[in-house]
């Protein structure tokens, strides 16, 4: 495997794929043709040095992913809203864009990002330690408690995602998931970037975000083995204000994994890419297409093979191959 720099996210019936600045949204709309956006996102850790440094620059990463995220998610859902057009908004929507104007649209996202952060850290963080804590009148061990309650996160997140892709929207995004792996591994395998390699291509890869979550609560098993306090309000308080902590070391382990062929990074990848056949699916080939469309936007993948897969393909073989097919 060749690492290739290239990422991205599902979206509303498509694929967001990004290399460096650029990125690209591929949707397939109601009509069944492929619409795509092309634009450009520099990151915080690009724009301030400090966001840059190892362990700072993981929460930052993660921030900007979830603007990213947010952005190209509501593009993609601009395609499927219902038509409302002669609607009347109604009071609280006219004093919204009253008072935000054409920023409307960025302080909503704000709002929800945010929230999200919050409720997330409250499922997630908070909640495991509270339930474990009935637990603690039975078990004296600090070390054991810090397992419990890590072994009750990870189950709150797999309940969370059982829950979730009971739901047809939820299912699909999850195999466009799984096209955006397969587009990856395809490239990073040395295989030409086409339906039908993409398709015998893996669907689970190191540097999903599902991984880093895996990864999170596992290191955060290991931090509060270590943090011990006495109180419960200190306890709650040190989940909350450690998380950016726990989210910068556990950015390097997934760099690490996802640059690395050795067997310990493989085998510490390993768990997450087993979670990762919960969210990710096995896509038809109309989305590997769309897939394969976001990827073209932003990487030149036959420079790309022709420069870490030189015994298959030499300098020029894409051009020898496209003179000779004309």
């Amino acid at each position: 495997m060749k690492y290739s720099g290239i990422g991205g996210q599902a979206v509303l019936e498509g694929i967001m794929m990004k290399n460096k600045d650029s990125y690209a949204v591929a949707v397939r709309k109601p009509d069944g043709e492929i619409e795509i956006d092309k634009n450009t996102y520099v990151s915080m850790t690009e724009r301030v040095k400090l966001f840059s440094l190892p362990f700072v620059r993981g929460i930052f990463s993660f921030a900007d992913s979830m603007i990213l995220g947010m952005r190209t998610l509501t593009w993609s859902a601009s395609f499927f809203e219902d038509e409302e057009g002669d609607e009347e908004p109604g009071r609280f929507e006219k004093f919204l864009t009253d008072r935000f104007g054409e920023k409307l649209e960025n302080a909503v996202m704000a709002v929800v990002m945010v929230v999200s952060v919050f409720l997330a850290i409250g499922i997630f963080m908070v909640l495991p330690l509270l339930i474990a804590g009935f637990f603690r009148r039975f078990v004296t061990s600090d070390t054991v408690m810090a397992i419990l309650e890590g072994a009750i996160r990870i189950g709150i997140f797999i309940a969370y995602i059982k829950a979730i892709s009971g739901m047809d929207e939820i299912k699909r995004t999850f195999m466009y998931h799984g096209s955006e792996h397969k587009c990856i591994n395809c490239l990073e395998h040395g295989l030409v970037l086409n339906v039908e390699n993409v398709r015998k291509s893996s669907k689970e890869h190191k540097r999903c975000g599902t991984s880093f979550l895996l990864i999170v609560m596992v290191i955060s098993i290991l931090f509060f083995m270590v943090v011990r306090v006495d109180t419960i309000w200190l306890r709650i308080a040190s989940r909350i204000v450690l998380v950016p902590v726990i989210a910068g070391v556990s950015y390097e382990v997934l760099r690490l994994a996802g640059r690395s062929d050795s067997k310990i990074m493989d085998l510490i990848s390993r768990p997450g890419m087993w979670m990762q056949g919960l969210t990710t699916k096995e896509p038809d080939d109309s989305m590997i297409e769309v897939a394969i469309a976001a990827v073209e936007q932003v990487f030149d993948w036959k420079k790309y093979l022709e420069e870490n897969f030189t015994d298959q393909y030499p300098k020029g073989y894409f051009d020898r191959e496209q003179e000779s097919a004309s």
